[in-house]
C-alpha cells in the first residue's frame, strides 16, 4: 500500500520561457517523480480562486510541458466530474490558491472533502499552494474574509496541525499564527512556509523542506515548526533540504 503523502507549499511554479507562462518548480517535479509513473495523471483543482479559466490554461501548459496527462475538477457552474472518480483516478492532485474559506465550503457542498480523503488514503499525492496548503490542515491564517487576516479552523484535518503560508512576505502571518497557537484557537503544533518553499508529509509526519529552486539552506527561504511548549510559543527554522526532527 502506498504511503499517503501531502506537499504543502507557498510556491510551486517558476517563470516560463515567455511572458505569462510558468513551468513547474523543483518540488513539483520531484512530486511527479514520486508518483513512479512515466506519464503521471494530474488533476488541477482551482476552486479557491473561482475556477479561473486563465489559471487552468497556464497550468495545463506547465504540466503538459513536464510530460503529464492533465485534467481538472471544476465546481463552477457545476462539478465537471464525479469527485471521487476524478481524484482517485489521479496520481497527483494540485490545488491552487485563493479563498480557503470558500474552497472548504464548496468542497463540503459537493463532497470533495470526502473524495480528497479517499484519494489520500489510496496513495494519490495531494499538493497545493496557499489555500491549497492550509486546506489539508486543521486550519491556519487566511485573508479569505478581508485584508486583516483571521483564523480558519475547519480545514480537512488530514494533517492534525495548523499551517502558515507566505510566512516571509506578508507581515501579519507570523504574529497571528503565534497568537492563535498560544491562545489555543489552533493546535499546539503548526508548520509554516516562506514563499517558494514547501513541506513534505508522509502520513501525518512532516518530513522534509523543499523549494522551487536551489536556495541556501542557511540564508534562503525556509520552513518553520511552531510549538506551544510550557505556555510559550517556540519557533524552529528548518532550511531547504533539512528534515524535521
Amino acid at each position: 500500500m502506498k504511503t499517503p503523502r501531502i506537499l504543502a507549499t507557498s510556491g510551486g511554479y517558476v517563470a516560463g520561457p515567455v511572458q505569462q507562462s510558468v513551468r513547474l518548480g523543483s518540488m513539483l517535479l520531484d512530486a511527479l517523480a514520486m508518483t513512479g509513473k512515466v506519464r503521471p495523471r494530474v488533476c488541477l483543482v482551482f476552486s479557491a480562486g473561482g475556477d479561473p479559466g486563465d489559471h487552468y490554461a497556464v497550468s495545463y501548459e506547465a504540466f503538459n510541458a513536464a510530460g503529464c496527462d492533465v485534467t481538472e475538477l471544476r465546481l463552477f457552474p457545476q462539478p465537471s466530474a464525479v469527485p471521487e472518480e476524478r481524484l482517485c483516478g489521479s496520481d497527483l492532485v494540485w490545488v491552487g490558491g485563493g479563498s480557503v474559506a470558500n474552497l472548504l465550503a464548496l468542497w463540503r457542498l459537493h463532497q470533495v472533502d470526502d473524495a480528497m480523503r479517499a484519494a489520500w488514503e489510496r496513495g494519490v499525492i495531494l499538493g497545493g499552494v496557499s489555500a491549497g496548503s492550509i486546506c489539508w490542515h486543521v486550519g491556519g491564517t487566511t485573508d479569505s474574509f478581508g485584508p486583516t487576516l483571521r483564523p480558519i479552523t475547519n480545514g480537512l484535518a488530514l494533517l492534525p496541525y495548523a499551517n502558515g503560508v507566505h510566512y516571509d512576505s506578508e507581515e501579519q502571518r507570523r504574529p497571528l499564527l503565534h497568537d492563535l497557537v498560544l491562545r489555543g484557537v489552533l493546535p499546539p503544533i503548526a508548520y509554516a512556509t516562506d514563499d517558494r518553499t514547501g513541506i513534505w508529509y508522509e502520513g501525518t509526519e512532516a518530513t522534509a523542506v523543499v523549494a522551487d529552486t536551489e536556495v541556501s539552506a542557511t540564508l534562503g527561504p525556509a520552513a518553520y515548526k511552531v510549538e506551544l511548549i510550557d505556555g510559550d510559543v517556540v519557533e524552529t527554522r528548518y532550511g531547504v533540504g533539512e528534515r524535521f526532527a
